[in-house]
């Protein structure tokens, strides 16, 4: 593995049980969790109680004799979530995690395509669990978070929990014994929940392991560290980011309530670091400026504070901490780096972050690669640019257009085994030389700095074989203030001479709105002619053969994924006749 790219010092590990075992050793005394009791007391879980946990859990896997075997894991993110990821592995078995929002028909379509013998669950899903019993294996067991006692066929987590514990304090250590294969399937994850068709994306630990290492070659995670996850960790951003590398630097996670509760855990933690998507930061950099405009001393003081920020920084002076106090304060006051991906945010975004004294590392990953290959770093912060590779990953723009776009290919360590059962789709998804084509569409610059422009299948084609990238659109559209999200497709239109039509789904921004027209409740009319206004305007932005020709208005938020990225073709899919 190359790693001249690097400028910290890598501590080298092949596999998870690796990862923990020297981590416990190395920050003894450092809490891996900050948790909540029932009565809402914090509390610290320190590295060896951690390491004890996942040990004691895996020794019990292995006494009832599904260790080396596949294991599901479902729920909201928590400390018993981790401890049975971990355990799967330290065991040599295989982790599938599984998305918590899929309804019970996937779940179940996941559990038996997997072939997974046990899942673990928490009280959230005991409802989805028990109406699919029927159609799961007859020898599958049932692990719930909550329970205390066995309950027919839901079996006690916290019994098992304390059956290993007790085979260890005996002697009956035999979890060491196992041998890790480093190279081999470890992680099972279904990137498409559809009935039928969910698509298993096959990882070894040393595919996640090699993602951990190179990264921290170049972002510094600290033992003082904390961070707040928000993002479900079923998703390999999360995972890999939020937690696994957070275990391999010292750090400490803590775990969000949920949506409503981010500020109020916040303040809280008081985090160091934020793993998030671009949605949910451009929804925190909309509320500042709201607040700020609402007091015309803010607004003065922020626009003021903006430009004397840049002033100072230009000669080598950072006050944004005591200008943008307030704003930090949000955050819980303590947060050192954002790090956002997943989707496109808006730079002015990024360059605002920057200024108020909280930098946003801009990075690309897919799940099929563990899943960062390309990103910002401690000695690089580009507002437009998702980055450059990682030290030990080779990337490539194949058969660049005449603007120099073309599709990102990837080499490395941490690219996947392949997709599970699906040998077509695997070799549909590799080159001839072993390069792992990704489906995204980006460009490169002399500095090697990549930019990501839209997916390949979503690219319209006019007649005259010009490309439009939705988006593109998306982005005129998406910074609108009357626009909330949108959605930009083609159809064909024998009517244009371009030969194919742009199209639009719009959520309105209906609180921009109300403040343009001083009404609190707009009407239809006020809000077509508003959004209308919004489209003619990112039409001037535009080439001709760009241009958006027809719009729908939603009336509800798009459908999206857990980590809040617009589920584009199930959208499209949705009847709506609003059309406009």
């Amino acid at each position: 593995m190359n790693m001249e790219k690097a400028f910290y010092e890598i501590r080298v590990i092949d596999n998870f049980r690796q990862l923990l075992e020297q981590s416990a050793a190395l920050f003894p005394g450092r809490p891996a969790f900050r948790l909540k009791d029932k009565n809402g007391e914090f509390y610290d879980i320190l590295y060896p109680a951690f390491l004890n946990t996942v040990h004691s859990l895996a020794q019990a896997m292995a006494d009832i004799g599904i260790a080396g075997k596949k294991i599901a894991v479902i729920g909201n993110n928590s400390y018993n979530w981790c401890s049975t990821y971990l355990a799967t592995t330290f065991g040599a078995g295989i982790a599938v995690p599984i998305d918590k929002e899929l309804p019970a028909e996937e779940v179940a379509n996941i559990l038996n395509i997997s072939g997974a013998c046990a899942v673990f669950f928490d009280e959230t899903q005991e409802q989805k669990i028990s109406e699919k019993m029927d159609e799961l294996s007859d020898d599958m067991l049932y692990f719930a978070f909550h329970k205390t006692e066995d309950e027919g066929k839901f079996l006690s987590y916290d019994k098992l929990l304390s059956s290993g514990k007790a085979a260890l304090d005996s002697g009956g250590d035999t979890v060491k014994n196992i041998p890790i294969d480093k190279d081999a399937l470890a992680v099972l994850l279904f990137t498409s929940g559809t009935t039928g068709v969910a698509k298993g994306v096959m990882l070894s630990q040393y595919n996640i392991c090699s993602d951990l290492m190179l990264l921290s070659g170049v972002v510094k995670i600290y033992p003082e560290d904390v961070i707040l996850s928000i993002l479900p960790l079923h998703h390999t951003y999360e995972c890999s980011l939020s937690f696994l590398m957070l275990i391999y630097s010292g750090g400490c996670v803590c775990f969000c309530e949920g949506l409503r509760h981010i500020q109020k855990n916040m303040q809280e933690y008081q985090p160091t670091l934020f793993v998030t998507v671009p949605l949910l930061l451009e929804k925190v950099h909309a509320r500042i400026l709201k607040k700020a405009s609402e007091k015309r001393v803010s607004k003065l003081a922020l626009t003021v504070g903006k430009a004397i920020s840049s002033a100072t920084n230009a000669i080598g002076v950072n006050i944004n901490d005591k200008i943008f106090a307030e704003i930090a304060k949000n955050f819980g006051g303590k947060i050192r780096l954002i790090i956002t991906g997943a989707a496109a945010i808006s730079p002015h975004v990024v360059k605002d972050f920057k200024t108020f004294g909280m930098p946003v590392y801009l990075g690309y990953g897919l799940t099929e690669c563990s899943p960062l290959v390309i990103g910002n770093h401690d000695r690089l912060q580009l507002a437009d640019s998702v980055g450059v590779p990682l030290p030990g990953v080779s990337a490539k723009i194949k058969n660049p257009d005449t603007n120099g776009v073309g599709e990102i290919l990837i080499k490395g360590p941490m690219v996947m085994l392949g997709y599970y059962n699906d040998k077509k789709a695997t070799d549909a998804v590799f080159d001839e030389d072993g390069w792992f084509c990704t489906g995204d569409l980006g460009t490169v610059d002399e500095n090697g700095h990549y930019r990501i422009v839209g997916r390949i299948k979503n690219v319209i084609v006019t007649k005259n074989g010009k490309n439009i990238y939705p988006e593109e659109v998306e982005y005129y559209l998406n910074n609108h203030p009357f626009v909330s999200e949108s959605i930009v497709f083609g159809t064909e239109n024998n009517e244009n001479e371009d030969g194919a039509s742009v199209q639009a789904k719009i959520l309105p921004n209906i609180e921009a709105i109300m403040d343009k027209f001083k009404n609190q409740s707009p009407s239809k009319d006020e809000i077509l002619k508003a959004i209308s206004a919004a489209v003619k305007e990112v039409n001037k932005k535009l080439p001709r053969y760009k241009n958006i020709r027809h719009f729908d208005i939603r009336e509800i938020e798009f459908l999206k994924t857990t980590t809040n990225k617009i589920k584009r073709h199930a959208n499209l899919n949705e009847y709506d006749n609003n059309s406009k």
